[in-house]
């Protein structure tokens, strides 16, 4: 089966084999590389394994499922110094038994968690020398070539993914796939199909998120506003639900409930990202974004301190925190190590911020090369081409985005509209 009949022939599979446990989020980087038990099952889980070893010391199958549960824990409590503690079981894996694909798959697990995505190629395609049949090596081979800004080679290795273990994990990375390429209808009907198959609660909201993160990006508040509160009826506990509704409460021009919103993401998950929206809220509530910033900035560190590297959340708090020029060097510095079309366009706009749009142009373009369609990005298009003097296509980018969706940001948004009526005549 192909990628392109995904529709057709993969979703009719998937009724037979049913959905695997949430081994992925609907994010560019998905940070676990097995099945992995439901949250609150975690902590029980990894007392288990612990024992187990106490008892077995030289089961290397469950030195990889401990760092695998690690690994989960560091993503649900959002919290990178589970990191070490997942590498240190993985390698002792490694140390039991050479070569292992499941601890290879791990460790490449790891590294796309912290960043590190030429690191996590390599480790998934070592897993897959040792297993050629890894479904998971394949996740992480996929989740690295995205990110590095290899399209053909990500749609691949989901490929590979979907035909071993049709599922949960392998459909979200090819409806994101189908994002990328600025199919989002038929990405929507991917995670539609898997809805209808899945019955845990996880699972079920999981969906849903998906699902109202594709009607977000196209506009239709409506159904992403239907989509978040089925998701928080079956599990009100993802804060990814909780954070595209804070968006969701925005548009209808309810700033305090949005900020509420994210008290609660940020208070379960004190992410880079999610603090930095914070700020842009309270900035556009009229509220002072210091406070969200310290904290982004000691997430940052955090992660660093774990292994992590993220210099493109580095870039996003320092145009946050209105230092361009600072913004400018980390977003490039990034993109040394990954050309993705998220890193373009941060390097486009911190450019742009800096007062060098003819020097952002190039990068934005590169941001749009996929045909993916993102009104952030064409805002930051419309305006770029309007700091080089490019009326025409300024006032078409500006259209676009405002015609994706007019709420994309209730900051960004307003500024589209002014940007627009100084270009009418």
């Amino acid at each position: 089966m192909r990628l392109r009949t995904i529709l057709t022939v993969t979703l009719a599979a998937a009724l037979l084999f049913g959905l695997g446990a949430v081994a992925g989020r609907p994010t560019a980087v998905s940070t676990s590389f097995t099945a992995a038990p439901p949250e609150a099952k975690l902590p029980a889980t990894i007392a288990a394994y612990q024992q187990r070893l106490r008892e077995v010391p030289g089961d290397w199958t469950t030195w990889a499922a401990l760092g695998s549960a690690y690994l989960e824990q560091a993503r649900a409590a959002a919290d990178p110094s589970y990191y070490p503690k997942a590498e240190g079981a993985l390698r002792k894996s490694l140390q039991v038994r050479a070569g292992n694909a499941l601890a290879l798959a791990g460790l490449g697990a790891l590294a796309n968690a912290r960043h590190d995505f030429a690191g996590a190629r390599s480790l998934a395609q070592q897993a897959l020398s040792a297993d050629a049949f890894s479904d998971t090596a394949y996740g992480v081979l996929a989740d690295a070539e995205t990110q590095l800004g290899h399209p053909a080679e990500a749609t691949d290795a989901v490929q590979h993914m979907l035909d071993l273990k049709p599922g949960l994990a392998s459909y979200t990375r090819a409806s994101y796939d189908l994002e990328q390429h600025g199919r989002r209808t038929d990405a929507a009907e991917l995670m539609r199909r898997a809805l209808a198959a899945a019955t845990e609660p996880a699972d079920i909201a999981f969906c849903h998120q998906h699902l109202a993160a594709l009607a977000w990006a196209a506009g239709d508040v409506a159904t992403a506003a239907r989509e978040v509160s089925l998701g928080l009826a079956a599990d009100d506990g993802v804060v990814g639900l909780w954070q595209l509704k804070a968006r969701v409460d925005a548009a209808s021009g309810d700033l305090d409930r949005a900020l509420a919103d994210l008290d609660k993401v940020v208070a379960r998950a004190p992410t880079v990202d999610a603090l930095v929206e914070q700020a842009r809220m309270l900035t556009a509530a009229g509220r002072d974004p210091a406070p969200a910033l310290k904290l982004a900035e000691a997430a940052h560190q955090l992660f660093v301190a774990n292994g992590g590297t993220d210099d493109l959340g580095a870039s996003a708090l320092a145009m946050a925190a209105g230092r361009p020029a600072e913004a400018v060097a980390m977003a490039e510095r990034e993109w040394d190590r990954r050309q993705f079309a998220e890193v373009a366009d941060a390097v486009a706009w911190s450019r742009n911020a800096a007062g060098r749009p003819a020097e952002a142009l190039p990068f934005i373009q590169r941001a749009e090369a996929l045909g993916r369609l993102d009104p952030t990005i064409a805002y930051h298009h419309g305006m770029i081409a309007l700091g080089t003097g490019d009326r025409v296509t300024a006032k078409l980018q500006l259209q676009l985005a405002l015609s994706l969706n007019p709420h994309f940001s209730p900051i960004d948004a307003p500024a589209a509209l002014r940007a627009l009526s100084s270009l009418e005549p």
